[in-house]
Parts: C-alpha cells; sequence; structure tokens
C-alpha cells in the first residue's frame, strides 16, 4: 500500500437497486409505493419532492417525508458499508434515493425556517456527490 493509497480516502458506496423504483418508474403514486415499500429511500425522496412541488402542501408535512427518506437511506448505506462519510456517486441510479431525500431534506429544512440543518444537509450532499449538489440544488 502506498502513501497515496491512505489518503485516497474510502471507497464509493454503490447501494443495490430500489425495489420501489421500478413502480414509480410505471406511475404508481408514492404514496401507494411508500405503504407497499415503506423502507426505500427513494420512495420517500420522492413524496417529499412532490409536497415540496406542491403549493398547497405544508412544508412541515414535506420537511417530514424527507427526514423519514434520510433515515431510511442512512440505514441502507450503513448496510452496504458506508461508514458515515465518503462518496455517494449520483451517477449510480440507485443511489438517488440517498442524494433527493437529503436534497429535499435540505429545501424543506430552509423552508421551514431551520437554516443550521439547511445548511448542514446541503454540505453533505455536496460532500457526498458533487454532480448531485449540482443536479438537485443548481449549485
Amino acid at each position: 500500500m502506498t502513501f497515496n493509497d491512505l489518503m485516497a480516502g474510502p471507497p464509493p458506496t454503490h447501494l443495490p437497486e430500489d425495489p420501489a423504483a421500478a413502480e414509480l418508474a410505471l406511475g404508481t403514486p408514492a404514496a401507494d409505493v411508500v405503504r407497499s415499500h415503506p423502507d426505500s429511500p427513494l420512495a420517500w425522496a420522492t413524496l417529499a419532492e412532490a409536497a415540496l412541488a406542491d403549493g398547497g402542501v405544508d412544508d412541515v408535512t414535506a420537511y417530514a417525508y424527507a427526514r423519514v427518506g434520510y433515515h431510511r437511506s442512512l440505514d441502507l448505506l450503513r448496510r452496504n458499508g458506508w461508514k458515515g462519510h465518503g462518496p455517494v456517486p449520483w451517477e449510480h441510479e440507485p443511489n438517488r434515493g440517498f442524494l433527493r431525500a437529503l436534497a429535499a431534506l435540505a429545501t424543506a429544512a430552509d423552508r421551514i425556517g431551520e437554516a443550521p440543518e439547511a445548511a448542514r444537509c446541503s454540505e453533505f450532499l455536496r460532500d457526498s456527490s458533487p454532480a448531485a449538489y449540482d443536479a438537485l440544488l443548481g449549485g
């Protein structure tokens, strides 16, 4: 092992395919997909994004959806070898549930006035995947 190997950091995390992805792709409503796959970060992220886009839904509801997606994501990341930091590439499609939930949480936190959490989530997203940050938060 060389010095450069020690400085490289943890390897990228590549999550497995989310079983909810196929149902969402078929157009099944996100709330129905959450009922059949309550552990799906992608389903919760989709629900949060829809709530954020709908002016008739309270931002606190969107925040709650995003927070569940974020916590489901952390569980999944840890089960797949993630040690609390390191790249989670946007380019790997199954990682997008986590990254979208994190972006939705940053947005929802900002909307409810929780600026420190919005900043932490934005930074976490940028650290996890600069490409996701650019795609989701317009970095």
